[in-house]
Order: structure tokens, then C-alpha cells, then sequence
């Protein structure tokens, strides 16, 4: 099942992850939200990683989880 978050809005994303040749030629994997299920979808959210929403956009993103808030869960 592929991990989804509906945000304030109303609107359900999908957690997808690829691979990608950054210009230095090293390969980095980014983290993006889709509105429809596509190629490289994840089951569920990256350990070290947490789902935030844009408060401007309404678009939800991941971010690193801050050492604090690791030691408070």
C-alpha cells in the first residue's frame, strides 16, 4: 500500500522516491508528493524523515527530523 497524506485542503499526495544525477555527477535519491500513484511510489515515509505541509502552498514535503523533537517522542 503507498504511503498518502491529505492535506488541510482536502487534497490526498503519494509519497514517491527516485534517483537522480546532480550536476557534479554524484547521484542523490529525492523524496517528492504526487497527487496520482506513479513509478518509484514508497510504502511508507523514510526512517529519519517527517511528512510537514507548506502552511503557504498547501503541498506537504519531507524533512529531516530535528534531534529535539526526536528526544521528545
Amino acid at each position: 500500500m503507498t504511503y498518502s497524506t491529505i492535506n488541510q485542503r482536502g487534497r490526498k499526495y503519494f509519497l514517491h522516491a527516485k534517483v537522480v544525477e546532480l550536476r557534479n555527477h554524484r547521484q542523490q535519491r529525492i523524496y517528492y508528493f504526487a497527487p496520482e500513484i506513479q513509478d518509484g511510489a514508497l510504502e511508507s515515509v523514510p526512517e529519519g524523515f517527517e511528512v510537514v505541509e507548506n502552511e503557504r502552498t498547501g503541498l506537504p514535503v519531507l524533512r529531516r527530523v530535528r534531534a529535539h523533537a526526536k528526544a521528545s517522542a
